[in-house]
């Protein structure tokens, strides 16, 4: 097999990353060489490679900060409405390449990169991942922010600068071990402090009710310190501002309680605030109730709500003077969008400001916080929702509490009226859980407070209808959208599969990397010859690289002729790794029954993190290791199949892996995957679908047609038949031999020889509670398993679906999803107005 192709060696191809002129590498060289020279300590004259890459992105960041001041200027002067996306978690990855493809310098830096012997992709390795999110919720909102900034919306991301984000992980023995992100070690080239931002946010305390109105009194005060990001637009001169806030302590922090105490004692204690923005929660759809979460709540939402009144009030380019005093417009100039229920707070924080200290009347107060937010949710597992202890509240955020009573008060006397008698009614729609422990559900809360309330996909907002807010659905239907999750094209197409974008780019041109539908042009070019030769080899190609990255980084040999069936994804039961292991061992026994026979040669590749407490998880990713082991070591398999955990996936490691993969596995039980977002980057990249009628899979099927993906399995309404009649995972076990021995082998010690009762926690959990059926649809999973070896094995008409699946997934551009925001929830239309970049005067 031919070597593949460096992204270097493919640099004097003509290439949609726009050709060099001689002009711009000579001004990055110069640029580069100034940086580097400054970067150098004195007595340092030998550069690093992490000197170069040092020095590259601050050449970069030189491009940007222009444009961001302008984007700014610009904003101040139109004073149009803003967005602002609030949110716990942004998952971004690496900025470098990102930024280069944005701007249009890819090529530019490419060719001064190597004039100056170094190489670009080398360099750009050296950059951490900014890994400030667990999974698609995270980095749907990085998507968003990129859309946002291309679509030219005056847009800001609002959330936490987390030292430590979700952390490295390690398979050590084959099981998986946490090591801290400690992401900021080397500083951090693309953000800047703005200590001149700094605010206060307040806790604990006690409330006291004066003629003068409520005062919350002897508080404890945390500052947040803003670090803002720049996020530029593609290729459009808009670069708007991702602002993460850091707790410090204030410098009289515990000190007034110790004059005559432990000074000392007293300053190593301000860690207990600067805590707050220590680390991120590595929980992904679990709710932990614990005290620090929800201060890092309160925290992002208390120094949000100020900057964004602070704007409001101001709105003159660098003037901090208050122009508007009157709030009547404030939901004609801001919007708050709450990704998922973690900045629920945001509610009764913008109605504590409105109230008790800007004196606005109540029921004014609640019709502008109401017409002011929106609330997106993003699952309905019932161990995600988040519910809140009201005796923490009372100790954290006491006045938060009264507002928040006083909120379902007023909102339960009106259900009482339009329902008189309905007791059971009311106990289902109350913000405040009566029980045992008196709990605040923030789903409630965000549904009351918001004017627009969406799901992320179809299937999931009728869900969201139906079943977990029917009764606020009844009440406010008008309410209820659905915003059908998207990925941005440039990251997940253009930046990660460039041979793809060059090959697409020949035939229709590069518009459809600012409007993806324009994909469907592709469809008349399904059964083109070279067009179907020229997809194959850039999957080809890319199989190759990967192969080649896999080779050095698990020393297993791969067969890139194999079909690569990938299956990333954070560790869940209800996405259904098990069912993906089943499989493998399924195949596994056949080849070793029938060595004879001709099997399609797979390279099964599973990966994603477990939370740190998550028994299940983390066994699951045990379980994964040790099939490996055995299968990989089995001479009689030889490359018709091997197992490998891709150790530690994050955003930059899914580059490289979606573009190679054959066959994406997207099998959540039906009715639990809220959206997905995976799925929709692996069809853009030339992967076919195998998957459940779940999440978005329902309108990707919808889009290329249900016979260009695999799909199988259970429906939602036969979820809901199986569980009414009473799930009984020993029918499946007792009348599919196959599924028996494998079952069998995972009990018995045949992978875990040294440990024979290692899984008995996973083979009791799918005997006898498994929520999620793996078994139910086992049968249906190695029937569509067989299909998909049946179509790999005639390479042009895999190609061909391939192509069609490409062709149709347009619509899974975020452009699109944050277009509907625009219109639908925020009242604001995206502009393609292009603002002059910094070298041309403005008018």
């Amino acid at each position: 097999m031919a070597k593949p192709l460096t992204d270097s060696e493919k640099r004097k191809q003509i290439s949609v990353r726009g050709l060099a002129g001689l002009g711009d590498v000579a001004e990055v060289r110069k640029s580069f060489n100034r940086h580097l020279h400054f970067t150098l300590v004195k007595d340092r004259n030998v550069a690093t490679p992490r000197d170069y890459f040092f020095a590259l992105a601050h050449t970069v960041r030189d491009h940007l900060v222009g444009r961001w001041i302008r984007t700014q200027q610009h904003y101040y002067e139109r004073d149009p409405k803003r967005i602002y996306y609030l949110s716990l978690e942004f998952y971004m990855g690496r900025t470098l390449q990102n930024t280069m493809v944005n701007l249009g310098l890819q090529n530019a830096c490419d060719e001064a990169i190597y004039q100056l012997g170094l190489d670009l992709e080398e360099l750009e390795e050296i950059e951490e991942d900014a890994g400030l999110g667990n999974g698609g919720l995270g980095r749907l909102a990085a998507c968003f922010l990129d859309s946002m900034a291309t679509l030219g919306l005056a847009a800001y991301g609002y959330g936490i600068r987390y030292e430590f984000g979700i952390f490295n992980q390690k398979i050590v023995n084959g099981w998986q071990v946490e090591e801290a992100d400690d992401w900021l070690r080397y500083g951090n080239p693309w953000e800047k402090a703005r200590p001149e931002y700094m605010l206060p946010v307040h806790f604990y305390g006690r409330v006291e009710h004066t003629p003068d109105g409520v005062k919350w009194l002897d508080t404890q005060v945390v500052l947040a310190m803003p670090y803002d990001t720049p996020v530029p637009g593609y290729k459009n001169n808009t670069v708007n501002t991702m602002r993460l806030w850091s707790a410090k302590a204030p410098n009289d922090f515990k000190l007034q309680d110790f004059n005559v105490g432990d000074y000392i004692e007293a300053v190593l204690d301000r860690n207990l605030a600067e805590n707050i923005s220590r680390v991120l929660y590595p929980n992904d759809n679990f709710f932990e109730g614990k005290e620090l979460r929800l201060k890092q709540e309160y925290f992002v939402v208390a120094a949000t709500l100020q900057d964004i009144i602070r704007r409001f009030k101001s709105s003159k380019f660098g003037c901090r003077d208050p122009v508007r005093t009157c709030f009547e417009t404030f939901p004609d100039k801001v919007a708050i969008q709450l990704n998922d229920t973690h900045p629920a707070l945001s509610i009764p924080e913008l109605m504590r400001i409105l109230v008790d200290v800007e004196k606005v009347d109540w029921d004014k107060a609640w019709e502008i916080t109401k017409k002011t937010c929106a609330y997106t949710n993003h699952t309905v597992l019932p161990e995600a929702l988040e519910r809140w202890p009201v005796s923490m509240f009372e100790k954290l955020l006491p006045r938060h509490l009264e507002i928040i009573y006083a909120i379902n008060q007023r909102h339960l006397d009106h259900v009482a009226a339009l329902f008189p008698g309905d007791v059971d009614r009311l106990r289902r729609m109350s913000v405040i859980e009566e029980g045992d422990c008196k709990r605040i559900n923030m789903a409630h809360l965000c549904v009351i407070g918001s004017h627009a309330v969406n799901g992320v996909a179809r299937i999931h907002s009728e869900i969201v209808k139906q079943s977990v807010f029917k009764d606020f659905y009844e009440l406010e239907p008008e309410k209820f959208q659905n915003k059908t999750n998207g990925i941005t094209p440039r990251r997940w197409l253009l930046l990660c599969n460039p041979g793809l974008a060059d090959t697409i780019v020949e035939k229709i041109g590069e518009e459809f990397l600012t409007d993806l539908s324009q994909l469907k042009k592709l469809l008349p070019l399904v059964s083109d010859e070279v067009f179907i030769r020229d997809v194959a080899k850039v999957k080809q190609e890319n199989k190759l690289k990967f192969s080649a990255f896999l080779e050095k980084e698990y020393k297993v040999k791969i067969n890139p002729s194999s079909m690569f069936d990938v299956h990333v994804k954070r560790i869940h039961e209800y996405k259904r790794q098990l069912l993906n292991c089943l499989h493998v061992v399924t195949l596994y026994n056949r080849i070793k029954r029938d060595p004879a026979k001709a099997f399609v040669p797979r390279t099964v590749m599973i990966g994603g993190k477990a939370a740190p407490g998550y028994h299940m998880a983390k066994l699951i990713i045990k379980l994964v290791t040790s099939i490996g082991d055995v299968v990989n070591h089995d001479p009689v398999v030889g490359d018709r199949l091997k197992v490998i955990f891709l150790e530690n996936y994050r955003v930059s490691l899914a580059e490289k892996v979606i573009p190679a993969a054959d066959l994406s596995q997207q099998i959540s039980t039906a009715g639990t995957e809220a959206s997905g977002t995976g799925n929709m980057k692996f069809m853009l990249n030339g992967a076919l679908t195998i998957g459940t009628m779940d999440g978005a899979n329902v309108e990707m099927a919808e889009e290329a047609g249900a016979e260009n993906l695999f799909i199988f399995g259970l429906r939602v309404e036969d979820v809901e038949a199986l569980d009414r009649k009473g799930y009984n995972a020993r029918e499946y076990y007792d009348h599919l031999p196959e599924l028996k021995q494998a079952v069998d082998q995972i009990s018995s010690g045949f992978f875990s020889p040294k440990e024979p009762d290692c899984f008995k926690d996973i083979v009791n959990m799918l005997m006898h509670h498994d929520r999620f059926k793996v078994f139910a649809d086992y049968e249906a999973y190695m029937q569509c398993q067989a299909q998909v070896d049946q179509l790999y094995r005639n390479p042009k008409e895999w190609t061909k679906k391939v192509i069609r699946n490409i062709a149709c997934s347009g619509k899974f551009s975020s452009d699109r999803t944050i277009t509907e925001y625009a219109r639908e929830i925020w009242g604001v239309e995206p502009s393609d107005l292009q603002i002059p970049p910094p070298n041309i005067p403005r008018d």
